[in-house]
């Protein structure tokens, strides 16, 4: 009768009860068994002990990689741990399942070390704001709780990608894809409105496109109701991701209004199409600036398939005025009716309608994992500071590079991407200098009249 074997990994993975007494005595017979047929003796190891228990189906990889590190806390009141999703500077998310149930659903968590007071109030709006939602275009949420001190929100599990990594595979979206996307998060949207909810972080990152090609707008951890005034949660800052943030949220951070989400969703169908954001590269500071004053680049210049139609929508939804700015979630779906279907491709097929196709062997950064949490801009980091923020989504490195254009002097640009010539969308032209201008009308004149009085003086010449 062999002892019972007593590693680090085995009290761990009974401390979790993730695994029972039973289970792990198995898996001992079970590798003593495989040994005493090879006629090999030697103690069973941690990650022999850990890789049994994933063969029999008791742990999955990502449980017995951390238990093989020491953590022994894998569940969250009734949930138990089953992977990580993502992780950010405002949370964590991970895949779990329901212990008694057996639904897989995903669980956002306030991390101890973060849980101050602010955090926890901003937290539990979100649950506030999530439980009063129920449409099939915004993530559901099922359950919110704490368990000790670490709070959590049980949402359910989208598989899938986010639209963000989607064009990253796929290239630029040709005009039905991206209308299908967005028009999908803007009827999640609309409902949100129509209970006076703004969410503040429409970004790629942010929504989901599921395996049937269905979107769906999740996290609302920046949401705000309309007319909060004094009870806003972060009175005096800018809330949002820096590559979308709606001109008049970066002025007035104080009022939010529906017109902001559709401009953040008008940026979002912006890098759908062309596979760019709006303003890349440079600071937060200098991002949120050129919101404020600059245009962006012609969507033609990295998708020659966009037809002029599609193009004023876009320019209305990204409007710097919000007067002048498409007013409403459902008549961004109205406009966007012409090119929308009722799903996309599935996010691991290939499309070949697309517009500009993925650029081969372009890795994801694995910095991308981190970055899908939101901004908190103070205010007075756009005047005074260079620093970045308390960013979730920045532009990181490698995502800069490939964002990076040639020097706007080679490229046409729209004078105002927002006007309209005829009711069609103005075409782009160089940017010529007034003397530039004089000479070239001048030129061919003088050309003339030097040939001209060649003539004369041969002529004269001649007699």
């Amino acid at each position: 009768m062999y002892p019972p074997v007593r590693t680090h990994f085995r009290e761990c993975a009974l401390t979790s009860g993730l695994v029972t007494l039973a289970d792990v005595e198995q898996a001992q017979a079970e590798l003593r068994a495989a040994a005493a047929e090879a006629d090999v003796e030697s103690a069973i190891s941690d990650r022999q002990l850990a890789d049994k228990l994933i063969e029999m189906g008791r742990l999955n990889s990502y449980q017995a990689a951390q238990l093989l590190d020491g953590r022994t806390k894998l569940s969250l009141g009734r949930y138990r741990i089953l992977d990580s999703i993502a992780q950010g500077g405002m949370g964590q998310v991970y895949k779990a399942e329901h212990s008694m149930m057996g639904r897989i659903v995903a669980v956002k968590v306030l991390p101890r070390s973060k849980s101050t007071p602010e955090a926890i109030k901003s937290f539990t709006r979100e649950i506030h704001a999530q439980a009063r939602l129920d449409h099939e275009n915004l993530v559901r949420a099922f359950d919110a709780g704490h368990d000790g001190n670490v709070y959590f929100l049980v949402t359910e599990y989208v598989p899938g990608t986010d639209l963000r990594r989607y064009v990253r595979n796929r290239g630029a979206l040709n005009m039905r894809e991206a209308a299908t996307i967005v028009s999908q998060a803007a009827a999640g949207l609309q409902h949100a409105h129509e209970l006076g909810l703004i969410h503040r972080d429409v970004k790629p990152g942010n929504i989901l496109v599921t395996p049937e090609g269905q979107s769906k707008l999740s996290d609302l951890g920046l949401a705000g109701w309309l007319n909060e005034g004094e009870e806003s949660l972060h009175p005096g800052k800018i809330v949002g991701t820096a590559d979308y943030l709606p001109p008049e949220q970066i002025m007035a951070p104080g009022v939010i209004t529906p017109a902001g989400d559709i401009y953040s969703l008008g940026c979002t169908l912006y890098y759908a199409v062309t596979g760019k954001v709006p303003y890349p590269g440079g600071s937060t500071r200098d991002k949120a600036r050129r919101h404020c004053n600059d245009t962006a680049y012609h969507p033609r210049m990295f998708n020659p398939t966009l037809s002029d139609a599609f193009l004023e929508v876009l320019a209305e939804m990204m409007e710097r005025d919000p007067a002048k700015r498409i007013q409403t979630a459902d008549e961004v779906i109205r406009r966007l009716a012409p090119w929308a279907g009722k799903a996309v491709p599935a996010p691991d097929e290939p499309d070949e309608t697309a517009g500009v196709p993925p650029r081969a062997n372009s890795p994801l950064p694995v910095a991308e994992a981190l970055e899908e949490t939101a901004n908190f801009i103070d205010t007075i980091m756009l005047t005074e500071s260079d620093a970045p923020s308390q960013a979730s989504q920045r532009t990181d490195p490698v995502a800069s590079a490939e964002q990076e254009t040639l020097p706007e002097v080679v490229f046409h640009r729209l004078a105002r991407f927002g006007t309209r010539l005829s009711g069609r969308v103005r075409e782009t032209t160089r940017e010529i200098s007034p003397l530039v201008l004089a000479l070239a009308i001048l030129a061919p004149i003088a050309l003339v009249a030097a040939i001209w009085l060649s003539i004369l003086l041969i002529r004269g010449g001649g007699a």
